[in-house]
């Protein structure tokens, strides 16, 4: 009996190694680096398809003919938006989340709601039991749906040749093993040869595949990072379990848009579509209350319009707090340093909470003139008028920068009926339309101050 051979792949970066050691020295993570067998037999193809799907001797550039990809229309409008359209054939789709999030109940009811589409919605997680008694929550009934609880790559590429399939989903990679591999499910060796499988089948067939993964700890996405190189789109699947809204957010695609976002609202029917994102990021008062500003803010082409609210206390311990949620707490800092040395208003020993409605993220600069005025709001303890909102990125100086795509702006505002939109004055040249919607235009935070407080 031959001996086993091994080899040390970090679980983080997926690096080789010939011994073990603490740290990696690819990615520098601790304790990360774990001993798997390797075997070094011919791989026994189970799609058998030539890895090399290009042709074999080089062509010009111009004799190439382009060809429009097909795309297949779902009847969720949030996916087809973060697809870039819909979903593209022989397309490897990674979609990834926390547990319990809702990432099996969003595919199996996008699944469901497509009864024209032959679909084979792979288990290795759920039995079919489960499956069903989920199915039967989102009470939708599709006679082309066809479950298979498989976790080896041989039994599954079987089925598919058998069933021949227009749509495939994966749940997850994580449990599907290679029997060209000798290590365990979910590790990277194993993870990665799956994966590899996958695409090949996929590219030569012209069949989307559809993969469900695991997140880390930290949030990243389990395995090697190689795996987000090798699909052609990843999609981010987040949201905090104190609220029923989920994201569905692109991080990379290759057929589309990659900074595109879709919102859901979790149910006991399962995931419904948030066609108008803005009036649930706005929540409905009674009466005007301090420290609250509504921004006009973009996510890929979608214009979003948020409300960011601000707290400003006396400091009762010695050191002041600079607590956020959903936004960056070293923007917050710039931005209360600018409203001290530009302004002249005394932060130094006040506590400050920031908060983003709704529990989404936001990395626009064009909020900051919106969180400089919820600051100011709460400061001096007195409300913005609600019907106005604001637009700008705030510059070291205090001077109000401007802001890409204005115009889709200024049409979200007035649309959601806000009667005043302030702006930078250096916006002024983008905005070629004559909204109803009256503009105003500032430079610098004293005017901001002067116009509101």
């Amino acid at each position: 009996m031959s001996k086993l051979k091994t080899i040390f792949i970090c679980q983080t970066c997926g690096i080789e190694s010939a011994k073990w050691q603490g740290k990696c020295p690819s990615c520098n993570s601790w304790n990360t680096i774990v001993e798997e067998i390797i075997q070094k037999e011919t791989k026994k193809e189970i799609w058998d398809t030539p890895k090399n799907n290009g042709s074999t001797k080089s062509v010009q550039l111009q004799d190439i003919t382009e060809t429009e990809s097909q795309r297949i229309i779902s009847k969720d409008l949030e996916l087809n938006r973060v697809l870039g359209g819909g979903i593209v054939e022989g397309s490897v789709v990674l979609v990834a989340g926390d547990p319990g999030i809702g990432k099996s109940t969003l595919f199996l009811q996008a699944c469901l709601q497509m009864k024209n589409i032959r679909t084979l919605y792979i288990s290795g997680e759920e039995s079919l039991q489960q499956i069903k008694m989920r199915a039967n929550r989102l009470k939708i009934q599709n006679e082309q749906f066809y479950i298979l609880t498989a976790t080896d790559t041989q039994t599954i590429f079987t089925e598919i040749k058998k069933l021949q399939p227009q749509l495939v989903v994966i749940d997850s990679i994580q449990t599907v093993e290679s029997q060209n591999i000798a290590s365990a499910p979910g590790s990277v060796s194993q993870v990665r040869e799956c994966t590899a499988e996958i695409v090949r089948f996929a590219k030569a067939t012209n069949t989307p595949v559809f993969i469900i993964g695991h997140i880390t700890k930290d949030g990243s996405i389990a395995g090697p990072k190689v795996l987000e190189h090798m699909v052609d789109t990843v999609l981010q699947f987040e949201g905090d379990r104190h609220y029923s809204y989920r994201i569905l957010r692109t991080t990379k695609n290759r057929f589309g848009n990659a900074s595109e976002l879709g919102i859901y609202e979790m149910s006991e029917m399962g995931l419904r579509q948030i066609s108008n994102p803005s009036e649930i990021l706005i929540t409905q008062k009674d009466e005007a209350l301090s420290g609250i500003a509504i921004a006009a803010t973009l996510e890929g082409a979608r214009p979003l319009l948020i409300e960011t609210q601000a707290l400003v206390t006396q400091a009762i311990y010695g050191t002041p707090q600079r607590t956020v949620s959903g936004f960056d707490l070293r923007r917050l800092q710039l931005l209360l340093a600018v409203l001290e040395k530009r302004g002249g208003f005394q932060f130094g020993m006040k506590d400050v909470f920031l908060n983003i409605a709704g529990g989404i993220k936001v990395e626009d600069p064009a909020i900051d003139l919106a969180v400089l005025c919820a600051l100011l709001s709460s400061y001096e303890d007195t409300p913005v008028p609600h019907q106005i909102c604001f637009v700008g990125e705030v510059g070291l100086s205090g001077e109000i920068r401007a802001v890409n795509r204005i115009e889709q702006r200024i049409a979200e505002a007035e649309k959601l009926g806000f009667e005043k939109i302030i702006i930078s004055k250096f916006n002024k040249k983008s905005i070629q339309l004559k909204p109803k919607i009256e503009i105003c235009m500032i430079s610098k935070i004293e005017e901001l101050y002067k116009m509101l407080f």
